[in-house]
């Protein structure tokens, strides 16, 4: 059982999950485009990777990535996208039973994030996240983000907690890499957006979990 003295979270395919708002925004633009929707399945796994790899599922086969179409495009989705955030997404499974038991034994829990926080903060508001949230780092907020250790530093700085007794929790291996470089704890979750081909357990992530259930039964919260 590991108790921690703060749990970091990475937001889309973590704590949250998005998945279901980025498919519906991306399949209504495609249709928008006269183009045909993407399987759910297909979306899912590259949320994690963030709009332009999810906008590259749809329209990389037209308008190359670097190119001009292609960035007005993105531009498209992500304004489509601010107004849909909370649709469909909702934490995790068991999550909010978890972020209770961390805050039941005064355990901060907080995010690391390399989505924007244009994004993440009225999304937190609308999940009504942000007033149990103790610390929120976003891309904008620092010069290098994850994998990068800066982000992980400046969450455990802001929470006045020693890095190396904090634990990050993610589902891509940059977020692992991310958490080793702080020196923190760090667990790697097989139930987030992971793309084909791709193993969590060759992240090397100091535990590795299937599901928030498992996650609470290693912080002895169940």
């Amino acid at each position: 059982m590991l108790r921690p003295e703060a749990v970091l979270f990475d937001l889309d395919g973590t704590l949250i999950d998005t998945a279901p708002d980025f498919a519906g925004v991306l399949n209504r633009q495609l249709a928008a485009h006269g183009r045909q929707p993407l399987p759910y399945e297909t979306i899912r796994a590259s949320v994690s990777q963030g709009a332009r790899a999810v906008v590259a599922l749809g329209f990389a086969d037209r308008y190359p990535v670097d190119s001009v179409e292609f960035e007005g495009i993105r531009q498209e989705f992500l304004s489509k996208y601010l107004h849909h955030l909370a649709d469909e997404t909702r934490l995790f499974p068991d999550m909010d039973t978890l972020l209770a038991g961390l805050e039941a034994f005064g355990i901060p829990w907080g995010i690391v994030t390399n989505k924007p926080s244009l994004y993440t903060m009225p999304l937190l508001k609308a999940l009504k996240l942000d007033t149990r949230c103790s610390v929120t780092i976003c891309p904008d907020m620092v010069t290098h983000t994850k994998p990068h250790p800066e982000p992980m530093l400046k969450a455990a700085k802001a929470l006045g907690i020693n890095p190396e007794r904090c634990l990050y929790v993610g589902d891509h291996v940059r977020d692992i890499e991310a958490g080793q470089a702080a020196n923190m704890t760090t667990v790697a979750v097989s139930y987030g957006y992971i793309q084909d081909g791709d193993c969590p357990a060759d992240w090397h992530a100091d535990y590795l979990v299937d599901s928030v259930f498992e996650l609470s039964r290693l912080l002895g919260i169940e």
